[in-house]
C-alpha cells in the first residue's frame, strides 16, 4: 500500500492540504511516525517536533500493550488487559519507572537541548506511522491537549476498520488514508518498514529546524514536487483516477499504464516514478480501468479499449502547461504494456521511448511492428512463461529495442534489489531517449 514512510507522509500530506494556512504544529511519534511527519511539516510548511510517548507491555509479553504513558504525567491504563494478564499493581509500576526513565531520556536525546515547539492555541496534527490498538494515539493527543492546544487532528496512513470509534472524542479530527479489512499489523501494509534509529529522528527534528541535512531518514532522496496530486482524466465515456506528479522545470513526462485498477497506488510502481522524479521526469500513475470495469476480467484483455484510453490520457497530458512541448514516454505492466505499445504504433503518436516491467508486449500483435518508439522490454529471469513471450514479441518490434533480463527475478520482482535494478534500467532508457542529459559545449 506505501512504498516507505516517506511514501506515506507525502500521500498523507496530500490529505491535509485543507489545514495549510493555520498556525499549525506537526508532531511526529517516535520513532517511527517522525519520517511521516516530517513529510507533512514540509508539505504545510509547519514546525515540526515529536511527542514522546511510551507503550507500558505486559511483563511476560512486551508487544501486547496494557497502556500507555506520556510527557506531562499523561498516563492511560487498559484496565481489561490488566486485568486478563493478571499484572500485579508491583509489576505494572515497574513497568511504568522503567518505561518513564526512557521516555526522559529519548526526549533529550531527540531535540538535542532545544526547546519544545510551543502547543498553546494552536492547532497540533499528531502523527504516526498507523494504528494497533491506539493507546500511544491516545497518549500523544491528550499531551497535546495538556500542552495547551486549541484543535488537536490526529492523522495515519493506515489504521485497522473502526479505529475511529476507539478514538472517538480523543482528538478534534480523525483522519487515515486507508482501512484494509485484513488488518493485522501496520508492517505488512508497507514495503519497507525497517526500523526507524533514534538518530534518523534526531536528524529529522534537526533538518526542520534548519540545523542541517537528515542522512539516512529517507529511503529515497526527497524532491521538490511542485505538483503532486490527484486527478481525474475524461477518456470516452468515463473518467479516469490518476496521481500526477510535475517535478521543478521537467524534463519529460512518463506514463504508467496497467491494465488493472491498481496502478496509481502499487508500490513498485510509484518506486519507479518517484526514481524518475529524481532525475526531473514528471509522472502519471493512472488506472485504464474504473473500479467497475475491471471486475469483469475480459476488460484487462481488451487491448484496443486500454490502448484508446491511453491515448486519451496523453492528449489530456499533453494540453497541461508544464506538458507543453516535452517529450512524453509510456512505462507499461502486464497488459498496460500491449496497451502502451499498441497506443505508441498508432501514426500521430509521437511517443519518445516506452519501457516494460514484466509486460505482456506480445499481445500487441502485429501492431509491433509499426512501433517507433525505443522499446525496453524487463523481463525476471525465472518468470519463464512471461520471458517466452517478450522473446517472441521482440522478434516483430523494428525498432530499436533491448531486452533486459533481471537474474532471479520472478513476475512481481519480490526478490531483494530486483525493484531497484527495474529502476534504474528505467532511469537509464528514459534518460537516453526521453530527455537526453545536456551535452557539454566545446572546450569544456
Amino acid at each position: 500500500m506505501f512504498i516507505d514512510r516517506i511514501d506515506a507522509g507525502r500521500r498523507l500530506a496530500a490529505r491535509l492540504r485543507h489545514l495549510r494556512g493555520r498556525d499549525l504544529v506537526v508532531v511526529g511519534l517516535p520513532r517511527g511516525g517522525v519520517p511521516v511527519a516530517g513529510e507533512v511539516a514540509r508539505a504545510l510548511d509547519a514546525p515540526l517536533d515529536v511527542i514522546v510517548v511510551r507503550k507500558l507491555g505486559v511483563p511476560f509479553q512486551p508487544e501486547l500493550g496494557m497502556g500507555a504513558i506520556g510527557q506531562d504525567g499523561v498516563r492511560i491504563i487498559n484496565d481489561d488487559i490488566v486485568r486478563m494478564a493478571q499484572v500485579s499493581p508491583n509489576e505494572l509500576a515497574a513497568v511504568e519507572a522503567r518505561e518513564r526513565a526512557e521516555l526522559e531520556r529519548r526526549g533529550r536525546r531527540y531535540r538535542g537541548g532545544r526547546a519544545r515547539v510551543p502547543l498553546e492555541g494552536r492547532t497540533v496534527i499528531v502523527v504516526d506511522d498507523g494504528i494497533a490498538t491506539g493507546s500511544t494515539a491516545r497518549a500523544a493527543c491528550e499531551v497535546a491537549r495538556a500542552q495547551g492546544a486549541a484543535h488537536v487532528v490526529l492523522a495515519v496512513p493506515v489504521a485497522p476498520p473502526g479505529w475511529t470509534t476507539v478514538l472517538e472524542g480523543e482528538a478534534d479530527e480523525l483522519i487515515c488514508l486507508e482501512t484494509p479489512a485484513k488488518f493485522a499489523a501496520i508492517g505488512q501494509w508497507y514495503a519497507d518498514f525497517s526500523q526507524t534509529s533514534d538518530e534518523q529522528v534526531a536528524a529529522c527534528l534537526r533538518q526542520a529546524g534548519g540545523h542541517g541535512p537528515a542522512p539516512g531518514v529517507h529511503s529515497s532522496p526527497n524532491t521538490d514536487l511542485p505538483r503532486d496530486e490527484e486527478v481525474e482524466v475524461q477518456a470516452g465515456p468515463v473518467r479516469l483516477a490518476g496521481r500526477l506528479t510535475v517535478p521543478e522545470d521537467p524534463r519529460g513526462f512518463v506514463m504508467f499504464a496497467h491494465g488493472s485498477g491498481s496502478s496509481r497506488h502499487s508500490p513498485r510502481n510509484r518506486y519507479v516514478a518517484t526514481a524518475l522524479n529524481q532525475i526531473g521526469l514528471g509522472t502519471l500513475l493512472f488506472d485504464l480501468l474504473t473500479a467497475k470495469e475491471e471486475v469483469d476480467r475480459a476488460n484487462v484483455f481488451d487491448i484496443e479499449l486500454l490502448a484508446r484510453r491511453l491515448a486519451d490520457t496523453t492528449a489530456w497530458l499533453r494540453g497541461l502547461p508544464e506538458a507543453d512541448g516535452l517529450g512524453v514516454g509510456y512505462f507499461g505492466a502486464g497488459t498496460g504494456a500491449a496497451a502502451a505499445l499498441c497506443a505508441a504504433a498508432e501514426p500521430d503518436a509521437d511517443v519518445t521511448a516506452v519501457v516494460s516491467r514484466g509486460g505482456r508486449p506480445d499481445l500487441a500483435g502485429p501492431r509491433l511492428a509499426h512501433v517507433t518508439a525505443p522499446t525496453l522490454l524487463i523481463v525476471g529471469g525465472r518468470d519463464e512463461i512471461v520471458l517466452e513471450l517478450n522473446q517472441q514479441a521482440q522478434a516483430l518490434l523494428r525498432c530499436e529495442n533491448r531486452l533486459a533480463v533481471v537474474p532471479d527475478a520472478t513476475h512481481l520482482f519480490e526478490e531483494p534489489g530486483a525493484l531497484e535494478t527495474i529502476a534504474g534500467l528505467g532511469r537509464e532508457w528514459f534518460i537516453d531517449h526521453l530527455a537526453p542529459l545536456p551535452q557539454p559545449s566545446p572546450g569544456t
